[in-house]
């Protein structure tokens, strides 16, 4: 066994035990700040509460729909071109940066007619 073999997986438990541990200490330093400002647990936990209980906005499940429907299809596209005229596989990756984009402007120009006539 070579020893990358067996360091990416240390690695990566590493990693996550890193991450783990940082939130931790967020959410910690984040508790103790609130009680220093003199907040009590009943407000503490109404600011909790309130950040969980927000409805999300319609618009960001349009514009992830948006560009994950336009990823997928550059994927197939770029597939079917790559079995059928034989293009290169790294012409996918192009077609998916392009399509996302596409997506993203096709979103824009929908959020902008949506937020004009909310206003």
């Amino acid at each position: 066994m070579q020893p990358h073999e067996v360091a990416i997986p240390i690695i990566l438990f590493l990693v996550i035990g890193a991450i783990f541990l940082l939130a931790l200490f967020t959410r910690h330093r984040e508790r103790m700040t609130m009680v220093e400002r003199g907040l009590t647990s009943d407000e503490i936990k109404a600011m909790y509460t309130r950040r969980g209980s927000c409805q999300r906005d319609p618009l960001t499940s349009l514009k992830w729909g948006i560009i994950l429907v336009m990823a997928g299809g550059a994927i197939l596209l770029g597939n079917y071109l790559h079995q059928v005229y034989g293009m290169e596989e790294g012409a996918t990756i192009g077609l998916v940066a392009l399509l996302v984009g596409v997506g993203l402007v096709i979103f824009y120009a929908i959020a902008g007619r949506k937020i004009g006539q909310t206003q």
